[in-house]
Protein backbone atom coordinates (compact mmCIF):
# COMPACT_ATOMS: atom_id res chain seq x y z
CA UNK A 1 0.00 0.00 0.00
CA UNK A 2 1.24 3.55 -0.79
CA UNK A 3 2.61 5.56 2.20
CA UNK A 4 -0.52 7.67 2.59
CA UNK A 5 -0.04 11.69 3.57
CA UNK A 6 -2.34 13.02 6.20
CA UNK A 7 -2.90 16.51 7.86
CA UNK A 8 -4.50 16.97 10.85
CA UNK A 9 -6.05 20.58 11.35
CA UNK A 10 -7.32 21.08 14.82
CA UNK A 11 -8.21 25.21 15.65
CA UNK A 12 -7.04 26.86 18.71
CA UNK A 13 -9.97 27.02 21.28
CA UNK A 14 -12.41 27.64 18.55
CA UNK A 15 -15.57 28.64 20.35
CA UNK A 16 -13.51 31.40 22.98
CA UNK A 17 -11.50 32.35 19.53
CA UNK A 18 -14.97 33.14 17.66
CA UNK A 19 -16.22 35.09 20.64
CA UNK A 20 -12.30 36.96 20.96
CA UNK A 21 -12.71 37.49 17.32
CA UNK A 22 -15.98 39.43 17.35
CA UNK A 23 -15.70 41.22 20.47
CA UNK A 24 -12.71 43.22 20.84
CA UNK A 25 -12.95 43.79 24.50
CA UNK A 26 -12.42 39.95 25.56
CA UNK A 27 -9.33 39.56 23.83
CA UNK A 28 -6.43 38.87 25.97
CA UNK A 29 -9.02 38.45 28.67
CA UNK A 30 -9.66 35.13 30.50
CA UNK A 31 -12.61 33.61 29.25
CA UNK A 32 -14.64 30.55 28.87
CA UNK A 33 -17.84 29.45 26.84
CA UNK A 34 -20.28 27.80 28.38
CA UNK A 35 -23.29 28.24 31.17
CA UNK A 36 -22.50 30.37 34.42
CA UNK A 37 -23.68 28.76 37.31
CA UNK A 38 -23.95 25.90 39.88
CA UNK A 39 -25.14 23.50 37.17
CA UNK A 40 -22.93 25.16 34.48
CA UNK A 41 -19.94 23.42 31.93
CA UNK A 42 -16.93 24.84 30.27
CA UNK A 43 -17.42 24.01 26.50
CA UNK A 44 -14.21 26.03 25.76
CA UNK A 45 -11.51 28.04 27.41
CA UNK A 46 -9.33 30.68 25.79
CA UNK A 47 -5.33 29.96 26.37
CA UNK A 48 -5.58 32.97 28.89
CA UNK A 49 -7.94 30.99 31.01
CA UNK A 50 -6.38 27.57 30.69
CA UNK A 51 -3.04 28.22 32.79
CA UNK A 52 -5.20 28.44 35.59
CA UNK A 53 -6.63 24.78 34.90
CA UNK A 54 -9.69 25.62 33.10
CA UNK A 55 -10.39 23.88 30.41
CA UNK A 56 -13.76 22.08 28.64
CA UNK A 57 -15.83 19.89 30.17
CA UNK A 58 -15.17 21.51 33.71
CA UNK A 59 -17.92 22.51 36.02
CA UNK A 60 -18.42 26.23 35.82
CA UNK A 61 -18.34 26.42 39.27
CA UNK A 62 -14.97 25.19 39.47
CA UNK A 63 -13.76 26.90 37.16
CA UNK A 64 -14.32 30.74 38.51
CA UNK A 65 -13.11 29.00 41.77
CA UNK A 66 -9.95 28.96 39.86
CA UNK A 67 -10.18 31.91 37.95
CA UNK A 68 -12.21 34.64 39.61
CA UNK A 69 -11.89 37.33 36.68
CA UNK A 70 -12.80 34.30 34.40
CA UNK A 71 -15.42 36.14 31.92
CA UNK A 72 -18.44 33.22 30.37
CA UNK A 73 -19.84 33.82 27.40
CA UNK A 74 -23.20 31.79 26.14
CA UNK A 75 -22.39 29.57 23.29
CA UNK A 76 -23.56 30.66 19.95
CA UNK A 77 -23.50 27.32 17.58
CA UNK A 78 -24.71 28.91 14.67
CA UNK A 79 -21.86 31.11 14.30
CA UNK A 80 -20.06 28.21 15.04
CA UNK A 81 -21.18 26.06 12.41
CA UNK A 82 -21.08 29.01 10.04
CA UNK A 83 -17.34 29.71 10.04
CA UNK A 84 -16.77 25.48 10.68
CA UNK A 85 -18.50 25.71 7.18
CA UNK A 86 -15.89 28.47 5.91
CA UNK A 87 -12.83 26.55 7.07
CA UNK A 88 -14.75 23.03 5.34
CA UNK A 89 -14.94 24.83 1.98
CA UNK A 90 -11.22 25.46 2.44
CA UNK A 91 -10.18 22.00 2.83
CA UNK A 92 -11.97 20.67 0.19
CA UNK A 93 -10.18 22.68 -2.11
CA UNK A 94 -7.22 20.73 -1.50
CA UNK A 95 -8.80 17.33 -1.60
CA UNK A 96 -12.12 15.39 -1.38
CA UNK A 97 -10.72 13.40 1.27
CA UNK A 98 -11.99 15.25 4.17
CA UNK A 99 -13.39 13.81 7.85
CA UNK A 100 -14.70 16.24 10.34
CA UNK A 101 -14.34 14.89 13.53
CA UNK A 102 -16.25 18.03 14.93
CA UNK A 103 -17.04 21.75 14.54
CA UNK A 104 -13.09 22.45 15.43
CA UNK A 105 -11.08 19.68 13.58
CA UNK A 106 -11.05 17.44 10.76
CA UNK A 107 -8.26 14.93 8.90
CA UNK A 108 -7.24 15.16 5.45
CA UNK A 109 -5.90 12.97 2.88
CA UNK A 110 -3.28 14.83 1.07
CA UNK A 111 -1.59 11.50 -0.69
CA UNK A 112 -1.37 12.74 -3.83
CA UNK A 113 0.62 16.17 -3.22
CA UNK A 114 3.96 16.06 -2.88
CA UNK A 115 4.53 17.99 0.15
CA UNK A 116 2.08 17.82 2.55
CA UNK A 117 3.51 20.00 4.78
CA UNK A 118 3.93 22.92 2.30
CA UNK A 119 0.20 22.31 1.87
CA UNK A 120 -0.84 22.32 5.73
CA UNK A 121 1.31 25.37 5.73
CA UNK A 122 -0.77 26.78 3.23
CA UNK A 123 -4.14 25.64 4.66
CA UNK A 124 -3.26 27.48 8.26
CA UNK A 125 -2.49 30.68 6.46
CA UNK A 126 -6.29 30.45 4.58
CA UNK A 127 -7.96 29.65 7.49
CA UNK A 128 -6.15 32.78 8.92
CA UNK A 129 -6.32 35.41 6.08
CA UNK A 130 -10.05 33.94 5.81
CA UNK A 131 -11.73 33.31 9.61
CA UNK A 132 -8.51 35.31 11.32
CA UNK A 133 -8.61 32.75 13.30
CA UNK A 134 -5.93 30.26 14.55
CA UNK A 135 -5.18 26.73 13.68
CA UNK A 136 -3.03 24.20 14.70
CA UNK A 137 -1.70 21.57 11.92
CA UNK A 138 -0.26 18.23 12.23
CA UNK A 139 1.56 15.90 9.22
CA UNK A 140 2.16 12.03 9.22
CA UNK A 141 1.76 9.06 7.32
CA UNK A 142 -1.50 8.11 9.09
CA UNK A 143 -4.34 9.17 11.58
CA UNK A 144 -3.03 8.67 14.87
CA UNK A 145 0.09 10.20 14.34
CA UNK A 146 -1.17 13.24 12.71
CA UNK A 147 -3.34 14.12 15.66
CA UNK A 148 -0.74 13.95 17.86
CA UNK A 149 1.27 15.88 16.02
CA UNK A 150 -1.30 18.67 15.98
CA UNK A 151 -1.39 19.08 19.27
CA UNK A 152 2.53 19.19 19.45
CA UNK A 153 3.21 23.01 19.00
CA UNK A 154 -0.10 24.12 19.90
CA UNK A 155 -1.22 27.25 19.57
CA UNK A 156 -0.67 28.40 16.00
CA UNK A 157 1.64 25.51 15.60
CA UNK A 158 2.84 23.34 12.39
CA UNK A 159 4.69 20.04 13.22
CA UNK A 160 5.15 17.16 11.05
CA UNK A 161 7.00 13.34 12.05
CA UNK A 162 8.60 11.86 9.24
CA UNK A 163 8.49 8.47 8.47
CA UNK A 164 12.49 8.12 9.36
CA UNK A 165 11.18 10.11 12.67
CA UNK A 166 8.58 7.62 13.31
CA UNK A 167 10.18 5.05 15.58
CA UNK A 168 12.13 7.69 17.95
CA UNK A 169 9.26 9.84 18.34
CA UNK A 170 6.66 7.03 19.45
CA UNK A 171 9.22 5.16 21.80
CA UNK A 172 9.91 8.38 23.77
CA UNK A 173 6.39 9.91 23.33
CA UNK A 174 4.36 9.29 27.28
CA UNK A 175 1.17 6.81 26.94
CA UNK A 176 -1.41 9.97 27.72
CA UNK A 177 -0.48 11.25 23.98
CA UNK A 178 -1.63 8.65 22.23
CA UNK A 179 -4.78 8.44 20.70
CA UNK A 180 -7.47 6.84 22.32
CA UNK A 181 -5.61 6.51 25.80
CA UNK A 182 -7.19 8.40 28.14
CA UNK A 183 -6.69 9.72 31.98
CA UNK A 184 -8.19 6.05 33.50
CA UNK A 185 -6.70 3.50 31.02
CA UNK A 186 -2.85 6.10 31.00
CA UNK A 187 -3.08 5.29 34.90
CA UNK A 188 -3.62 1.43 34.18
CA UNK A 189 -0.49 1.31 32.02
CA UNK A 190 1.66 3.26 34.93
CA UNK A 191 0.15 0.46 37.27
CA UNK A 192 1.63 -2.07 34.70
CA UNK A 193 5.10 0.09 34.37
CA UNK A 194 4.11 1.38 31.18
CA UNK A 195 4.92 5.27 31.04
CA UNK A 196 6.14 5.55 27.18
CA UNK A 197 5.94 4.12 23.80
CA UNK A 198 8.76 2.21 23.83
CA UNK A 199 7.66 0.77 27.36
CA UNK A 200 4.14 -0.32 25.39
CA UNK A 201 6.13 -2.03 23.07
CA UNK A 202 7.26 -4.80 24.90
CA UNK A 203 4.05 -6.10 25.34
CA UNK A 204 3.10 -9.12 23.12
CA UNK A 205 -0.58 -7.65 21.53
CA UNK A 206 -1.94 -11.04 22.84
CA UNK A 207 -0.94 -9.43 26.60
CA UNK A 208 -2.43 -5.85 25.77
CA UNK A 209 -5.73 -7.46 24.52
CA UNK A 210 -5.57 -9.55 27.90
CA UNK A 211 -5.04 -6.30 29.84
CA UNK A 212 -7.38 -3.67 27.88
CA UNK A 213 -9.92 -5.29 25.71
CA UNK A 214 -10.10 -4.70 21.56
CA UNK A 215 -7.97 -1.91 22.18
CA UNK A 216 -5.38 -4.08 22.58
CA UNK A 217 -5.42 -3.97 19.23
CA UNK A 218 -5.18 -0.55 18.38
CA UNK A 219 -2.48 0.21 21.59
CA UNK A 220 -0.04 -2.71 20.14
CA UNK A 221 -0.40 -1.15 16.55
CA UNK A 222 0.56 2.27 18.12
CA UNK A 223 3.47 1.64 19.75
CA UNK A 224 4.72 1.01 16.26
CA UNK A 225 3.61 4.02 14.82
CA UNK A 226 0.65 1.92 12.74
CA UNK A 227 -2.49 3.28 12.50
CA UNK A 228 -4.34 1.29 9.49
CA UNK A 229 -7.36 3.51 9.64
CA UNK A 230 -8.33 5.32 6.25
CA UNK A 231 -9.68 8.84 6.39
CA UNK A 232 -13.40 8.25 5.65
CA UNK A 233 -15.71 11.95 4.35
CA UNK A 234 -18.71 9.85 5.07
CA UNK A 235 -17.59 8.56 8.69
CA UNK A 236 -21.11 7.84 10.60
CA UNK A 237 -21.10 8.64 14.47
CA UNK A 238 -23.36 6.00 16.17
CA UNK A 239 -23.33 8.00 19.78
CA UNK A 240 -22.20 10.79 21.45
CA UNK A 241 -22.27 11.18 25.53
CA UNK A 242 -20.35 12.10 29.06
CA UNK A 243 -20.30 11.22 32.09
CA UNK A 244 -19.02 11.93 35.77
CA UNK A 245 -17.94 9.50 38.69
CA UNK A 246 -18.24 11.31 41.81
CA UNK A 247 -15.66 12.38 44.44
CA UNK A 248 -18.31 10.26 47.21
CA UNK A 249 -20.71 8.16 46.20
CA UNK A 250 -24.16 9.54 46.33
CA UNK A 251 -27.94 8.08 47.27
CA UNK A 252 -29.71 11.46 47.47
CA UNK A 253 -31.99 12.09 44.64
CA UNK A 254 -31.50 15.69 44.39
CA UNK A 255 -27.63 15.37 44.38
CA UNK A 256 -28.45 12.77 42.00
CA UNK A 257 -30.59 15.40 39.61
CA UNK A 258 -27.96 17.96 39.74
CA UNK A 259 -25.29 15.85 38.27
CA UNK A 260 -26.95 14.71 35.82
CA UNK A 261 -28.14 18.07 35.15
CA UNK A 262 -24.21 18.78 34.91
CA UNK A 263 -23.74 15.46 32.31
CA UNK A 264 -26.63 16.62 29.93
CA UNK A 265 -25.40 20.25 29.77
CA UNK A 266 -21.95 18.70 28.33
CA UNK A 267 -23.73 15.85 26.09
CA UNK A 268 -25.95 18.50 24.53
CA UNK A 269 -22.52 21.05 24.05
CA UNK A 270 -21.21 18.07 22.42
CA UNK A 271 -23.99 17.35 20.22
CA UNK A 272 -23.99 21.11 18.64
CA UNK A 273 -20.35 20.76 18.58
CA UNK A 274 -20.33 17.66 16.58
CA UNK A 275 -23.66 18.25 14.64
CA UNK A 276 -24.88 15.27 15.92
CA UNK A 277 -28.71 14.01 16.05
CA UNK A 278 -29.53 11.25 17.46
CA UNK A 279 -33.27 9.56 18.87
CA UNK A 280 -31.98 7.44 21.76
CA UNK A 281 -31.03 8.67 25.08
CA UNK A 282 -29.18 6.36 27.54
CA UNK A 283 -29.11 7.04 31.33
CA UNK A 284 -25.96 4.98 32.93
CA UNK A 285 -25.40 4.85 37.01
CA UNK A 286 -22.80 2.75 38.36
CA UNK A 287 -23.19 1.44 42.02
CA UNK A 288 -20.88 1.87 44.55
CA UNK A 289 -20.12 -2.44 44.69
CA UNK A 290 -19.51 -1.11 40.58
CA UNK A 291 -22.43 -2.86 39.04
CA UNK A 292 -23.99 -0.94 36.43
CA UNK A 293 -27.23 -0.37 34.66
CA UNK A 294 -28.67 1.32 32.07
CA UNK A 295 -32.05 3.04 31.33
CA UNK A 296 -32.63 4.27 27.57
CA UNK A 297 -36.01 5.67 25.49
CA UNK A 298 -36.42 5.94 22.12
CA UNK A 299 -38.10 8.78 20.52
CA UNK A 300 -39.57 8.76 16.98
CA UNK A 301 -37.43 11.46 15.97
CA UNK A 302 -34.11 12.84 16.35
CA UNK A 303 -34.05 15.35 19.86
CA UNK A 304 -34.90 18.79 19.04
CA UNK A 305 -33.73 20.67 21.60
CA UNK A 306 -32.18 20.57 25.40
CA UNK A 307 -35.07 21.02 26.98
CA UNK A 308 -36.27 17.56 25.29
CA UNK A 309 -33.13 15.88 26.52
CA UNK A 310 -33.34 17.07 30.09
CA UNK A 311 -37.16 15.90 30.12
CA UNK A 312 -35.97 12.30 28.98
CA UNK A 313 -33.27 12.46 31.14
CA UNK A 314 -35.55 13.29 34.21
CA UNK A 315 -37.60 10.39 33.47
CA UNK A 316 -35.05 7.74 33.01
CA UNK A 317 -33.43 8.52 36.82
CA UNK A 318 -36.78 8.97 38.31
CA UNK A 319 -37.27 5.30 37.03
CA UNK A 320 -34.61 3.79 38.74
CA UNK A 321 -34.99 1.58 42.26
CA UNK A 322 -31.85 2.64 44.09
CA UNK A 323 -32.65 0.04 46.36
CA UNK A 324 -30.61 1.73 49.01
CA UNK A 325 -27.20 1.55 47.46
CA UNK A 326 -25.05 4.63 46.54
CA UNK A 327 -24.06 5.84 43.03
CA UNK A 328 -20.48 6.73 42.34
CA UNK A 329 -20.45 7.59 38.72
CA UNK A 330 -23.98 8.90 36.28
CA UNK A 331 -23.73 9.18 32.51
CA UNK A 332 -26.00 10.15 29.71
CA UNK A 333 -25.31 8.95 25.68
CA UNK A 334 -27.68 9.69 22.58
CA UNK A 335 -27.74 7.57 20.25
CA UNK A 336 -27.91 7.48 16.41
CA UNK A 337 -30.60 4.80 15.75
CA UNK A 338 -31.79 4.16 12.01
CA UNK A 339 -33.88 6.91 9.91
CA UNK A 340 -37.24 5.98 9.60
CA UNK A 341 -37.93 4.59 5.93
CA UNK A 342 -40.14 7.15 3.89
CA UNK A 343 -40.43 5.16 0.76
CA UNK A 344 -41.37 2.13 2.64
CA UNK A 345 -44.76 0.96 2.60
CA UNK A 346 -46.67 -0.66 5.75
CA UNK A 347 -47.78 -4.40 4.84
CA UNK A 348 -51.11 -5.59 6.16
CA UNK A 349 -51.99 -9.26 6.25
CA UNK A 350 -55.37 -10.90 7.04
CA UNK A 351 -55.66 -13.79 9.57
Amino acid sequence: MPQRKIIHIDMDAFFAAVEQRDNPALRGRPIAVGHDGPRGVVATASYEARPYGVHSALSSTVARRLCPDLIFIPARFEVYKAVSQQIRAIFREYTDLVEPLSLDEAFLDVSHVRSATLVAREIKARILAETHLTASAGVSVNKMLAKIASDYRKPDGLFTIAPAEIESFVATLPVERFFGIGAVTAERMHRLGIRTGADLRQWEESALVHQFGKAGHAYYGYARGIDNRAVTPNRVRKSLGAETTFAEDIDDRLRLQQELDGVREEVWARLQRHEFRGKTVVLKLKYDNFRQITRSKTLLSAIEDEMQLARIAEELLAGVNLRGRKVRLIGLTVGNTPEACTDCIQLRFDF
